[in-house]
């Protein structure tokens, strides 16, 4: 699979029809990659929401870079690639619907007008548009390569910026892990190898910071090894960085498998 652009055009164009998109789902690896946070399209009922277009190309709209490193992962190990093609000012897929941040009224610092004192319909349709349907496909991938005799490894990719309220982050990437931390501890080992410093565990967030909703639907909750990526978003600025993170990772990932694999074999 060749990799495509990226997401998040400047006014917000869509990648496509649907406002769930799956790419190379019939992928055979045991990766599945999930990117909660992959477009900044705004679809035309919700207008701009009140914001500029400064606003909505900024990272408080999407993850920039996340979606350019998940689709060279998604090529590396022919692993099935899942993203809501939706911003996530209008609703977070990556946050459980009682979250006060499901839809921001503020995002960082920046006040959202057209999600001010939304009332419990509005709320409901904003769920019906991207996040019932996202994690009801990722549920039905899983599901069916259950089926099929894969037991998915399950892996979300986000950026962050390198600073955030006037606070700088030193960390060119992050590892996010909860209470299995098999995948995690492996591909922060592997990263380390390849000479990159200042690896985060459980930084900028952790779980606890209400981020790790899709891993602990789709991952946890099964039992199924997972992780969540952080990556500066500088650090994929260009789609040389997407590729250069794509190649990083991919290999962190194949350890990490690898780790998994011996560890059964060893308990079996």
């Amino acid at each position: 699979m060749t990799p495509q652009p990226a997401s998040g055009m400047p006014n917000g164009e869509p990648l496509g029809d649907a406002p769930i998109v799956t790419e190379n789902a019939g992928g055979r690896g045991r990766v599945v990659i999930l990117c909660d946070h992959a477009s900044n399209r705004i679809p035309a009922e919700f207008g701009d929401l009140g914001l500029d277009a400064e606003a909505r190309r900024a990272h408080i709209a999407w993850d920039p870079g996340a979606l350019g490193v998940s689709r060279h992962l998604s090529a590396a190990l022919d692993a099935p690639l899942v993203f809501p093609d939706v911003s996530r000012l209008v609703i977070d897929c990556n946050r459980d619907v009682s979250a006060p941040d499901l839809v921001p009224a503020v995002s960082e610092t920046t006040r959202v007008p057209g999600n001010q004192d939304l009332d419990a319909a509005a709320r409901a349709r904003r769920i019906a548009l991207s996040h019932a349907p996202f994690h009801a496909r990722v549920e039905a991938l899983i599901e069916a390569r259950a089926g099929s005799g894969i037991e998915s490894i399950v892996v979300s990719i986000h950026t962050f910026t390198p600073v955030y309220k006037g606070v700088s982050r030193p960390w060119p990437v992050g590892i996010l892990s909860n209470h299995d931390r098999r995948l995690a501890d492996a591909m922060r080992a592997d990263l380390a190898a390849q000479s990159i410093s200042d690896i985060g565990d459980n930084e900028p967030y952790a779980p606890r910071d209400g981020v790790y909703y899709t891993l602990h639907r789709h991952g946890e909750r099964r039992g199924l090894a997972c992780a969540m990526v952080e990556i500066r978003n500088d650090e994929v600025a260009d789609p040389a960085g997407e590729r250069l993170w794509g190649e990083r990772l991919a290999r962190a990932l194949r350890a990490g498998e690898a780790a998994l694999v011996e560890r059964g074999a060893r308990n079996g």
